[in-house]
């Protein structure tokens, strides 16, 4: 079955909640663009190194996206291929 993004939307992103959340995250990606340390389109990604995007500063780091998205995956993502 085909993923129903338009459903998902509704039901997740839309949300008042979510929307300030990923606020949040494009702050922090801003914010190493400002310092140099990212670009858009550099394949990398702006960690929050203990997972709370209301805490900046200190708390980011530039990882690549394999190794970012790696270490989410055990937050409830899809597991890893065996």
């Amino acid at each position: 079955m085909p993923r129903d993004y338009k459903k998902e939307y509704k039901e997740y992103h839309s949300k008042p909640k979510q929307k300030k959340r990923r606020a949040e995250r494009n702050k922090s990606r801003k914010e190493m663009e400002k310092k140099g340390k990212v670009k858009k389109g550099d394949g990398k990604d702006v960690d929050h190194k203990n997972k709370n995007t209301k805490q900046n500063g200190s708390n980011l780091r530039v990882r690549s996206k394999s190794a970012n998205r790696a270490d989410n995956r055990g937050k409830g993502g899809r597991p890893k291929k065996k």
